[in-house]
């Protein structure tokens, strides 16, 4: 099998719902992105072999087609779109991934783009004649009625045993982090809309915490607002080559890390955080062997102490440039923001070291990815 290398990674800046990109279609949010990282790695638009992005909230057609053409790649290449909900934008990298080692191709342009400022609204057509088309807001995740809970509930659930005051310190943190990032991370923004950087950061304080409304109670655990991620536009890519790119890319001096471990995994349908122990618990890491930059999906502050929790992680060494909690949460590009803010901050290490991104999806899936700087 051969390996898989990602030689650039880049997104856009992630943006509420009805914000910056509220006019900015979701192919239009993927197409400079694409164009960025094939110039960062010094690529021609004819050398890539296949497009594959994720997205959820489309509402059908092939969203990465029209990316690659409006970026300019020539209509030649195949492109493909996929949804696995949350975990989209990872899966997509992931299959990218499978393509280069296979021999399938040599060069992927992979990640995830979304847009619920331009989804378009969906309906269920009517069984009887008379009947109105009934509109919803999201599908069916399991066949179970009794165990498709919606989100909201389940990052309730994963809120036990947490106090506010627990979840709001680490959405606070987040904020922090994010906003002390600000300057380093323009170096993976592509500005779009005249935006080029992570709009909902702001600092954050308990009091503002405190005020912020009850969405669920669970018990004794509640979630607020304001530690669960917003709704929001974006779009990321990665560009997953074989090892000749790879090797002329380290020649020119420039960042290169090698994918060492890329899975899917699979728990509760109506348990997603479950998914996320059970990726974590098999990665690949050499005993004693230490693991700098952590990129994990921040759905809710509960979902993420949780995750934290569970797998031994520190909250404070997790998402160095903030998470989701302090940009948004662009469904179907959520994973691939993590793929790109590990692939930079990977960068700023030695070379040997390791990064892991993971997300969970809902219908309890979860998504994870481990890289390798060289």
């Amino acid at each position: 099998m051969n390996p898989a290398f990602l030689l650039a990674a880049r997104r856009t800046a992630v943006a509420p719902r009805g914000g910056a990109f509220r006019l900015v279609e979701a192919h239009d949010l993927a197409a400079p992105v694409l164009r960025a990282c094939l110039n960062d790695a010094g690529v021609a638009p004819d050398a890539v072999g296949h497009v594959i992005l994720g997205n959820a909230l489309s509402g059908g057609g092939n969203v990465a087609r029209l990316a690659a053409l409006a970026a300019g790649l020539a209509e030649s290449v195949p492109a493909l779109t996929l949804d696995t909900q949350c975990c989209s934008g990872l899966d997509a990298i992931q299959l990218a991934t499978r393509m280069v080692e296979s021999g399938a191709a040599e060069l992927v342009l992979a990640g995830g783009v979304e847009s619920f400022s331009r989804s378009p609204l969906r309906a269920v057509r009517p069984k009887a004649k008379g009947e109105a088309p009934q509109f919803y807001d999201r599908p069916r995740f399991t066949p179970w009625p009794a165990r498709d809970p919606d989100m909201i509930e389940v990052l309730a659930r994963a809120a036990r045993g947490l106090s506010r005051a627990e979840q709001a310190e680490f959405a606070i943190a987040s904020h922090a982090k994010a906003l002390a990032a600000r300057t380093r991370l323009e170096a993976e923004i592509v500005p779009v809309a005249g935006l080029a950087f992570d709009s909902f950061t702001r600092a954050l304080a308990p009091a503002l915490c405190a005020r912020a409304p009850v969405l669920h109670r669970d018990g004794e655990s509640e979630l607020d607002a304001a530690g669960v991620a917003v709704e929001a536009d974006a779009a990321a890519v990665v560009l997953v080559a074989s090892r000749e790119w790879a090797e002329r890319r380290l020649k020119a001096g420039r960042p290169v890390c090698e994918v060492v471990h890329a899975r899917s995994f699979a728990a509760a349908p109506d348990d997603p955080p479950a998914a996320i122990d059970r990726a974590l618990a098999q990665a690949p890491i050499p005993p004693g062997r230490a693991i700098p930059v952590i990129e994990l999906m921040e759905a809710s502050a509960g979902q993420a102490l949780s995750n934290c929790r569970s797998n031994g992680l520190d909250p404070a060494a997790i998402n160095r440039g903030g998470g989701a909690l302090a940009r948004g949460h662009p469904i179907g590009a959520s994973g691939a923001i993590l793929a790109v803010r590990q692939f930079h901050e990977l960068a700023r290490e030695a070379p040997g070291a390791l990064g892991l991104s993971a997300i969970a999806a809902a219908g309890g899936l979860a998504s994870l990815l481990m890289l390798h700087r060289l």
